[in-house]
């Protein structure tokens, strides 16, 4: 009786790892061929970051040179007519995709078997478990962070965490030192582009010159893996040199260190070119042969076994009306200045600075997206859909899942608590504490109102003013609401925003 031929496995763009072509009773039958797609309709449809298009086509190109005669590499105007141009078998094995249109992509396709996802620590139907199991009460961080470690047995001893505490948060939220313009750290691990990236820079050059697509940001050099075996490389040489000084600052801000004691791994973990496991375990064997300490390792694993698989979740969680949540109220477009990475046109220092490393490289860390991109956005009222695709589109890291509830939820409170308690957003004491970036600026970060004044400083009265009802309800912040009863210069201070508008601060 002869074998039946294996199903071909369709891979997207952002499952790149060998774990998404390993076979197994929940995956790819054994020898699979393997179809993967390269879409230009992809980017005819938005303006991406050219590094970001870079490093996608990159590390696609790179993982079909990795497979050899097991792929059959498709360059095509749409998926769609990627399939039909592929020949062999039309049954076919994908992996759980990334996205709501993704899915609803391969659920339209004939003779299609989606199998359970890969590249996350926790299968769909736990969290649906463990979210059942709170019986309707709110879905909160740090509950699932403390679950996720105790089924994984993350940094524990003996059924209770390491070091005594779950949460480090505390201890890693210091200032940077003071009188440094750099933390110091070691390098992060540096890309050395090869001919696939000279071919991809090539073809991007080409359809732009044709006028097929456009980008946004700077062309430079890749900065990020775009295989897997730099992705390990780019893990070792930060757990091995960077992670002992990331808890201590990794909340901290300074203007020329964007990289600090960061990993810059969430870019090839979001390609599928590393795998969160194998992230987390690399971080508590340098934890426990005694190179990094328990803050240090805990704030990393917080990352990704708390944070990472959290914003997974929520997003099919929430399902697809979640992008159209807006309970704020929020409709203005977002300012030409800031959807083109005008760096130049900011005169604070603190925006034009992390525009700048946008514009740039395509990448800064959380503190700048959320309490300066997200907090910029938050207090003038811009679109929450608009301020995610702004981030889906301009930063490496961003996708679908990843920039919904982390724009709509965390960083523009659009969906009114769902995901976080309170707004996240702050004046700009916050940010001369956390940073270096308020001394040399034209704003001081005290100044409420006048020509000196911060925006961000008068950017939060003023958005506390306009959602004073609402605000004034949550337990969270019913006290700074009512601070605004302290403010003789309230109506100036109001005026001033009314007449600023839409103009760069």
């Amino acid at each position: 009786m002869s074998r039946r031929a294996p199903r071909s496995h369709l891979v997207f763009g952002d499952q790149l790892g060998p774990h998404f072509t390993e076979p197994g009773p929940d995956g790819p039958d054994e020898d699979a061929p393997v179809l993967m797609i390269e879409s230009r309709a992809v980017f005819r449809r938005r303006s991406f970051h050219r590094a970001k298009a870079h490093l996608v086509l990159s590390a696609m190109r790179h993982r079909a040179a990795e497979l050899g005669d097991r792929v059959r590499y498709v360059k095509a105007g749409t998926y769609r007519e990627g399939l039909a141009g592929a020949t062999g078998s039309t049954r076919t094995t994908v992996c759980h995709p990334t996205s709501h249109a993704a899915a609803r992509f391969v659920a339209a396709l004939p003779d299609a078997d989606v199998v359970p996802a890969r590249g996350f620590l926790v299968p769909h139907d736990d969290f649906a478990d463990w979210a059942a199991e709170r019986r309707g009460r709110a879905l909160r961080l740090e509950e699932f962070y403390r679950w996720v470690r105790r089924r994984h047995d993350l940094l524990m001893d003996g059924g209770e965490p390491a070091g005594g505490r779950w949460n480090f948060d505390r201890d890693n939220r210091e200032p940077p030192p003071r009188g440094r313009s750099t933390l110091g750290a070691p390098r992060p691990w540096t890309a050395r582009e090869d001919e696939i990236d000279e071919e991809v820079r090539h073809d991007l050059d080409a359809w732009e010159r044709a006028g097929d697509v456009s980008f946004t940001g700077r062309d430079g050099p890749r900065l990020f893996p775009a295989s897997r075996a730099e992705a390990l490389a780019a893990l070792d040489r930060f757990a091995e040199h960077r992670l002992a000084g990331f808890g201590r600052y990794e909340d901290a801000v300074l203007a020329d260190d964007p990289w600090m004691s960061h990993s810059m791994l969430s870019a090839p973990l979001n390609l599928g070119l590393l795998d969160p496991a194998e992230c987390v375990e690399r971080a508590e064997r340098a934890w426990r042969a005694g190179g990094v300490p328990v803050a240090s390792a805990e704030g990393f694993v917080r990352q990704i076994a708390g944070w990472r698989e959290y914003v997974w979740h929520l997003y099919w969680h929430f399902g697809e009306d979640y992008r159209r949540r807006n309970v704020l109220r929020h409709r203005r477009s977002l300012p030409d200045w800031f959807a083109d990475l005008d760096a130049d046109a900011v005169t604070a220092r603190c925006l034009s600075t992390v525009l700048a490393q946008v514009r740039d490289t395509g990448w800064t860390h959380h503190i700048p997206r959320l309490m300066i991109l997200g907090s910029r956005a938050l207090q003038d009222g811009w679109d929450p859909a608009q301020v995610t695709d702004w981030f889906h589109r301009n930063f490496v890291d961003g996708y679908d899942w990843v920039m919904l509830p982390n724009v709509v939820g965390m960083s523009q409170y659009a969906d009114g608590g769902l995901m976080t308690t309170k707004p996240y957003t702050s004046g700009g004491a916050y940010i001369n504490r956390m940073s270096d970036l308020c001394g040399a600026c034209a704003y001081r970060p005290a100044d409420r109102v006048g020509d000196r004044a911060c925006p961000y400083t008068a950017g939060y009265w003023a958005f506390l003013h306009r959602h004073r009802e609402r605000l004034s309800r949550n337990h969270r912040m019913a006290r700074t609401v009512a601070g605004l009863d302290r403010l003789a210069d309230l109506p100036e201070l109001l005026e001033q925003e009314r007449r600023r508008g839409r103009s760069a601060p």
